[in-house]
């Protein structure tokens, strides 16, 4: 028993290890992009913010999730606030799963230029739209008589550029449309929808969204304009996004080595040069190709099953 669990833990260590080496490489290859991305973060949490300065208090809008939806209240806001963060804690272990299990179907690094990138252009969407129009918050903190309700003028622009981080983040107000959870929550449903491997997982993210939704609306944290306007913006930034994105390798043989997408052109030209080869009479590199023959409707690899091919091509 002893013996079984040192070799596991020592089969473990040697995958952590190899992946941790591929992600590196990976890193090395693709930190600007990641890095800008956590930096337009900040722009994103500087940009609501400064919105909070200009935000005036007045009376909640008419609403349809209003009127349906039974509200909370205050001390129950912090339910809508736990289900996003075990949204975002679960997505996040789940992309260094290749690092443990044996099963890879991706690399972490390239899920997360891909989630950074559909983060940035749904949130400068959302920077443009609720510094178009300023509606009066619906949440409680938001409301007339509120202290935080309005930010008194700023002593200094450092005061501003510190965002009062996390306070300023949570009691926010005049960022309303569209839902920044539901940016958040809706794209890392998506890419689960894409690169997750369990049907009953994606079942139940999709179920945890549009609950997400309706504690969102019940809290009074946003209206319900909010939440509609996140799930077909960001739907559709993610399907245009995802095209104009090359494709994750896929990981799918599990202890395959490291093989990063080639582009179209690359592989056309590549195929050019094998084939003008052959025409010739000259070989190609014999690690780019295995001679394969078909047997009875079937592909088999002569190296493997050159006895059978044999027989078959002489009629035996």
């Amino acid at each position: 028993m002893t013996l079984y669990i040192g070799r596991e833990a020592s089969k473990l260590w040697k995958r952590i290890c190899a992946e941790t080496t591929t992600e590196i490489n990976l890193l090395l290859e693709n930190w600007k992009y990641l890095l800008a991305g956590l930096i337009f973060q900040y722009i994103h949490g500087l940009a609501a913010r400064g919105v909070h300065y200009i935000h005036r208090p007045g009376p909640t809008l008419q609403d349809l999730g209003f009127i349906l939806l039974p509200e909370l209240g205050q001390d129950k806001a912090y339910i809508s606030e736990t289900v996003f963060t075990f949204v975002f804690v679960s997505f996040f272990l789940w992309t260094f799963h290749p690092f443990i299990f044996k099963s890879k179907k991706i690399y972490t690094v390239l899920v997360w230029c891909r989630v950074l990138a559909f983060l940035v252009a749904s949130q400068f969407l959302r920077i443009i739209t609720f510094y178009s129009t300023q509606l009066p918050g619906p949440n409680y903190h938001c409301r007339e008589g509120s202290k935080l309700a309005r930010l008194p003028k700023p002593d200094s622009v450092l005061e501003v550029l510190l965002i009062n981080f996390p306070r300023g983040v949570i009691y926010g107000c005049g960022d309303l449309i569209f839902s920044s959870h539901m940016i958040f929550t809706l794209v890392f449903v998506l890419t689960y929808q894409k690169y997750g491997t369990r049907r009953c997982i994606k079942q139940f993210a999709w179920l945890v969204a549009v609950i997400q939704s309706l504690l969102i609306i019940a809290s009074r944290k946003h209206y319900t304009v909010d939440v509609v306007v996140a799930w077909y913006t960001v739907n559709l930034v993610v399907f245009f996004i995802d095209k104009k994105l090359p494709e994750l390798p896929d990981r799918t043989s599990g202890n395959s080595p490291l093989l990063l997408p080639v582009s179209t052109k690359d592989k056309d030209g590549r195929t050019k040069e094998e084939n003008h080869k052959l025409l010739n009479g000259n070989t190609v590199d014999p690690a780019d190709w295995r001679p394969r023959t078909q047997v009875n409707g079937k592909i088999v690899d002569d190296a493997t099953n050159g006895m059978h091919a044999d027989n078959a091509m002489n009629g035996a």
